[in-house]
């Protein structure tokens, strides 16, 4: 159970450069997430080099804010030891906690790194409590929650989880669910799981300006009291390639209602809006109204209004807190700076006997109270002097910045010790498999069923054809009694076997005694990520599709590579189809997005009204059999969506004869 109800959520705000992280401190913010100079979802940011970090870091401490290091991007095996290194380097600077999102790297830094936090990126897709006790048994100690969560199934989540939950509460909102994204990647060769989205979401499809993948940011600005409520440990405003004025201006609202327990009034919506807008705001997952009322695009007039916002001049908040020196005859002198419970104290020279002028109280009071550009102002100041004495202004002066290095250097964490580590996975012997799912039973041939040992049908669709099932991308808490009844079912039916594609669904499958089998979903992009789901009962994982012939080649062994089928581009919690027309075009599965260049996508319906658009063409290796085996490729994945029962024998005849499939493709990067 989670035990933050009576807790007041962290205010937890971006940075994406030095003048950001400012603003954020200035704002009110308690902590603040921000990204290094590599392996973090926003590499386009100006981003902090680890010089910059610990400056960073120290700065935070100083106003007790503290500072978490974004390392939420997909690694591949080439990565590992740099993306560790970066770890370490993060470590070693003061962080209070790493953002991460790639399974077996995060495993490699809780191996070497024990002791630093560690917290699951949203990028993770954790959408469920189950999820939040699987990451608490390898050691995180927060999950970034879906921003696609209902108040009700949050709720859900909250009673059940035994980690922090955090929250995005405002900013850019994906049409997809976070880390389920592969359109940039697959039709722009930008990954957006690997901090370089190209943002095709924010495109015309169909008609002249209808955008229906653009939505306007999130904002529960108006359900402050709620969440305080519910216990969310973590409120996260999203903005790291944002301007220092919109971090200090949304931050800024954001503290005052935290601290008010209440929502925006009129004027503070207006400030928001001014700050950065795409006409308006939603906050449709969380209520449950999903509807187009949740589109927007960034309009000339919202341009004008961000324009108008004041600039951000600098941070200007000093931290209280009190002086106290002794300069006494035959002693060296002596300066305690004090912040709360927190003192230092430094020693110097030993003072002189005065010829002439000798110190007053006042002379050390204002050499050792100039904090200058440090954090620091002096609140309480308590001189003890003696009568006939003398320091030079510089031994002063040095005193007083020795005790503010001190203090600064006391706020940081004792410094971590790093244990070497034996990278865990091996490359296993590949194993040869032929493995497909399909959308609908009547897709499923008699070749077919010859040709594949695995059969995967859709839960919602499940046939005796298959022996086993695909369960749905997203299955928040609420979802799990039906869910249960059904795997149940599709047992008794003769299932065997269970494409499972988040840590979070694990728990129902085994339940029901079904085995796992990882799907592409867990966005596997390198050994020690495959290692890991295959010690926790992941068979056979299906690689990452945005991997090259050599990098599957890398992690090899007892797992799965896709090499025919439309790749599924987007995971949307909205239905385009009741949209676009009602629900007709989604049951017969001819519900398509056309973008600017005529390119035709597919849409299906997944589970209830959730979407998957798939690929404009699929990825086929028919006719390339030679470098499949040249890389050891032998187990082999299939996707059939669209395709008739003729086309799925056309393709199977390809990839027995070693022949084109005939039609517009696109191939494995090599």
């Amino acid at each position: 159970m989670n035990s933050q109800k009576s807790k007041k959520p962290e205010l937890l705000c971006p940075a994406g450069s030095a003048l950001a992280l400012d603003a954020a401190i200035e704002g009110g913010a308690n902590a603040v997430y921000l990204g290094g100079t590599a392996m973090n979802a926003r590499i386009h940011a100006g981003n902090f080099t680890p010089e910059a970090l610990r400056e960073a870091v120290k700065k935070a401490h100083a106003y007790g804010v503290k500072i978490y290091l974004t390392l939420n991007t997909l690694v591949t095996d080439y990565e590992l030891p740099a993306f560790l290194e970066a770890a370490w380097d993060a470590a070693q600077s003061g962080v209070d906690a790493l953002i991460v999102a790639d399974a077996g790297g995060a495993m490699a830094i809780r191996r070497a790194i024990p002791d630093l936090e560690l917290h699951a990126s949203t990028q993770m897709s954790g959408h469920n409590s189950e999820m939040a006790k699987v990451l608490q048994s390898f050691g995180f100690s927060r999950m970034v929650a879906a921003r696609e969560i209902s108040e009700g199934n949050l709720k859900l989540l909250l009673q059940n989880s035994p980690i922090e939950t955090e929250l995005f509460v405002h900013g850019a909102l994906c049409v997809c669910h976070s880390g389920q994204c592969l359109f940039s990647s697959m039709v722009g060769g930008r990954s957006g799981n690997r901090g370089e989205c190209a943002q095709p979401c924010r495109l015309p499809y169909g008609k002249a300006g209808d955008y229906p993948l653009s939505l306007k940011d999130l904002s529960l600005v108006k359900h402050i009291p709620k969440l305080i409520s519910l216990g969310v440990s973590s409120l996260k405003i999203e903005g790291r390639m944002k301007s220092p004025e919109y971090v200090r201006d949304v931050t800024t609202v954001f503290r005052r209602l935290l601290d008010e327990e209440r929502g925006a009034n009129e004027k503070e919506m207006q400030i928001l809006t001014d700050a950065f807008s795409r006409d308006g705001f939603t906050d449709a997952y969380f209520t449950e109204k999903i509807n187009s009322s949740m589109l927007g695009v960034r309009r000339e007039a919202d341009k004008e209004n961000t324009r108008r916002v004041s600039s951000f001049a600098g941070l200007a908040k000093k931290v209280e807190i009190e002086l106290f020196a002794s300069i006494r005859q035959n002693e060296p002198a002596m300066l305690t700076l004090k912040k709360g419970d927190l003192p230092v104290t430094v020693s110097g020279e030993i003072p002189q006997t005065a010829k002439t002028a000798p110190l007053s109280k006042a002379d050390v009071e204002r050499s050792l109270s100039r904090m200058g550009a440090t954090p620091y102002r002096i609140e309480k100041a308590e001189i003890e002097l003696d009568d006939g004495l003398i320091m030079p202004v510089s031994q002063l002066n040095n005193l007083r910045r020795r005790a503010v290095e001190a203090l600064d250097e006391a706020q940081m964490p004792k410094k971590r010790e790093r244990f070497p580590i034996a990278w865990s996975a091996e490359r296993r012997e590949p194993t040869a498999r032929r493995t497909a799912r399909f959308y609908r039973p009547e897709q499923i041939t008699a070749r077919a069923q010859a040709y594949f040992e695995r059969i995967f049908l859709p839960l919602d669709s499940y046939s005796p054809l298959a022996n086993g099932v695909v369960l749905p991308a997203v299955i928040f808490d609420r979802d799990f009694p039906i869910i249960r009844q059904k795997l149940r079912s599709v047992k008794e039916q003769g299932a065997k076997w269970a494409l499972t594609g988040n840590l979070g669904h694990l728990s129902l499958v085994r339940e029901v005694g079904l085995i796992p089998v990882g799907d592409y979903r867990l966005n596997i992009t390198n050994r020690e990520s495959a290692a890991f789901y295959r010690s926790i009962g992941l068979e056979e994982p299906i690689l990452s599709p945005e991997l090259t012939l050599p990098q599957l080649r890398d992690i090899g062994g007892e797992s799965q590579t896709i090499v025919y089928g439309r790749i599924p581009l987007m995971t949307l919690e909205k239905c385009i189809s009741k949209e676009k027309g009602g629900c007709r075009l989604c049951e017969t599965g001819k519900q398509t997005l056309t973008d600017r260049k005529g390119i035709v996508f597919p849409v299906l319906r997944e589970w209830e009204h959730r979407n998957i658009i798939y690929n404009s063409l699929p990825t086929a290796m028919s006719d390339r059999l030679d470098q499949l085996i040249k890389y050891r490729i032998f187990s082999w994945h299939f996707i059939f969506s669209v395709e008739t029962p003729d086309e799925i024998d056309a393709v199977i005849n390809a990839y027995q004869k070693g022949i084109p499939i005939g039609k517009q493709i696109r191939r494995i990067g090599s």
